[in-house]
């Protein structure tokens, strides 16, 4: 869990660069309404408290960074409050989980505040010097409405978009994403298997038509990275073994570009691993090999 949070230091530092401290304040309030929602739960059941494991931190932070920059305060509280109590603590806590809380929290909210949900902020709007430039359209939206989207890879690298906190600078999670290998807390077989597949998906079906598709631009913007490295890769919510993470890393993609093109919504990676979350179980028994001798 500390080596997470560690990873996760990249993205919070390019959300406060790019987003402003109000980024950073959001990040605070979600990790600790995460941590005060677990304690509570513990002291009323009267349990050991769990919150020093660092699980709940975690849920905080990757809910917050699935988060627009312009939500009011109150917003990563109620999502904490889901993630933690509804899709964590009601299933008996760390372990026995079976969908990410942090995307449940995220999927939660953006069905009940659609609007600040779906409402977003160029990069580095705290410098602008009139409040008309603070209102933006993410890349994805342009694409699915079918206007063109003037951004250059190296600006989706960089974080120079608009989009969630933590979505938005692919350099930062990709930093992350390193870091956790070298420390072998990761295994990187959903994650690679998912971007394949965004990308090759997203250059085969473009909004466009056949073949038209930007394979780049499918993974550097939206949420691919920050889910493919730090929530597919959940061990409580993923498969065993590596074939079985390859499989869910492709049922995810193909259901993200889906979504993506066909939903109501211009981005489907929430939906997607939640969605696979719910299926590891029945991959794990499809493809786990049978004991000798059975």
């Amino acid at each position: 869990m500390g080596n997470v949070l560690i990873a996760l230091i990249p993205a919070v530092a390019a959300a406060t660069w790019i987003f402003g401290l109000r980024a950073l304040i959001l990040i605070c309030i979600s990790i600790c309404s995460a941590m005060l929602f677990e304690h509570l739960w513990c002291m009323i059941f009267k349990k050991p408290t769990t919150i020093f494991d660092g699980s709940a931190a975690i849920t905080g932070a990757l809910l917050a960074l699935t988060l627009p920059v312009g939500v009011d305060w109150y917003i990563p509280v109620v999502g904490s409050f889901f993630a933690i109590i509804v899709a964590k603590c009601l299933f008996g806590g760390l372990g026995n989980n079976f969908i990410n809380p942090a995307l449940a929290g995220r999927a939660f909210l953006l069905a009940s505040y659609s609007l600040p949900m779906t409402t977003w902020v160029q990069p580095f709007y705290y410098q602008a010097e009139t409040v008309d430039a603070v209102s933006y359209a993410t890349p994805l939206k342009l694409a699915k409405a079918g206007e063109a989207v003037s951004l250059s890879h190296w600006d989706m690298f960089l974080g120079n978009m608009g989009g969630c906190m933590g979505e938005v600078c692919a350099l930062a999670l990709i930093v992350g994403f390193i870091y956790l290998l070298a420390r072998k807390i990761i295994q990187p077989h959903a994650t690679l298997s998912y971007v394949a597949t965004v990308a090759l998906l997203g250059w085969v079906f473009g909004y466009q038509g056949l073949m038209t598709g930007d394979p780049v631009a499918s993974v550097l913007t939206g949420g691919v990275l920050l889910g493919g490295i730090f929530m597919l890769t959940d061990y409580t919510t993923s498969p065993t073994t590596g074939l079985g993470n390859v499989i869910a890393g492709i049922l995810a993609g193909a259901l993200t570009t889906f979504i993506r093109l066909k939903g109501g919504y211009p981005e489907g990676v929430c939906y997607s691993i939640l969605f696979v979350n719910i299926l590891a179980p029945q991959i794990d028994k499809l493809i786990l090999p049978k004991k000798y001798g059975a």
